[in-house]
């Protein structure tokens, strides 16, 4: 009998022909462990398999990519009855791997493989964005939310998490900032922002840590706001000395509610979504997943 629990991996079409996934896929496979294994085309499949997975009866469901993968298939789950909801494991095979990374899920295929479908299960927080859009990881406004939604998929492969830095030091002409108004609990700001982070993780943009205190099963959502005083002295020194930086301000809440009289786009794990309002609040617990025993997003 296999001590391996039946899963599905719901695999991001760009990695369908990774040889060394289908050769780990092949000695786990050798081992006894039954894996399912479907591969997305476009938007929409991840929640038609995870429909299939709950009728199979898995243990688990692997996300097989990147931030965006991850976050198709936790706010797909996150929908389905908790009583036979599978379990979500993480395979990273993205461009950034921003969640990932800083959950501390192994690099190697094999051992992510092995933690994704035996790891401890713990309970997770997701956030969700005017009681409809989930992000697991975090959402991002202003300048770098256009940087990365704009930098090429070819940059992307070939350089990694870098390309987003680069590309974005080529587009210094869309370095403005966002006006609007951020409540919270016990917290209040208005003014001009240059980037915005609200941060379930911690991550993002390819290694950006943006909101280095978030904890993914804390109740609360950390948020960073880097002001657009004195602009580009302001972001250099809040890139690389943010603790310096008189232009950051930090907050915590279970809740924030951003309004942008003029508008501004956030990216949601790599989902864009554009309005004047935006309520972002967590699901305390919504979520089971299978995370290193050393995870540092675990309080």
């Amino acid at each position: 009998m296999s001590t391996y629990p039946d899963s599905l991996l719901i695999l991001n079409g760009k990695s369908a022909g990774d040889d060394f996934l289908r050769q780990a896929i092949a000695d786990l496979r050798e081992n006894g462990a039954q894996i399912h294994v479907r591969v997305t085309w476009e938007k929409g499949d991840a929640a038609r398999y995870i429909d299939e997975a709950c009728r199979l009866g898995v243990a688990t469901v692997i996300a097989g990519g990147g931030d965006g993968t991850i976050n198709e298939v936790a706010s797909a789950l996150v929908e389905r009855d908790a009583a036979h909801r599978p379990v979500m494991g993480i395979l990273p095979l993205g461009t950034a791997n921003d969640f990932a990374t800083s959950a501390g899920i192994p690099e190697s295929l094999d051992k992510a493989l092995q933690l994704a479908i035996v790891g401890k299960p713990t309970a997770v927080d997701i956030a969700q964005v005017n009681e409809k859009t989930c992000f697991i990881n975090m959402a991002t406004g202003g300048f770098g939310t256009r940087i990365t939604s704009e930098t090429p998929e070819k940059l992307k492969a070939a350089l990694g998490g870098v390309s987003y830095l680069i590309h974005g030091l080529m587009r210094m002409d869309m370095l403005k900032p966002d006006r609007c108004e951020i409540n919270g609990e016990n917290f209040h700001w208005q003014g001009d922002a240059l980037v915005i982070g609200i941060g379930n993780g911690r991550q993002a943009g390819g290694g950006q840590q943006l909101c280095p205190d978030a904890l993914i099963n804390d109740g609360l959502l950390q948020l960073r706001i880097f002001t657009s005083d004195g602009m580009l002295p302001a972001l250099f020194t809040t890139l690389t000395r943010p603790e310096e930086s008189p232009n950051v301000l930090d907050g915590q809440s279970a809740w924030f509610e951003i309004i942008a009289p003029h508008g501004m786009t956030f990216n949601l794990d790599g989902e864009p979504l554009s309005g004047e309002h935006f309520r972002i609040s967590l699901l305390p617990g919504a979520l089971e997943c299978r995370l290193p025993p050393d995870c540092v997003l675990l309080r």
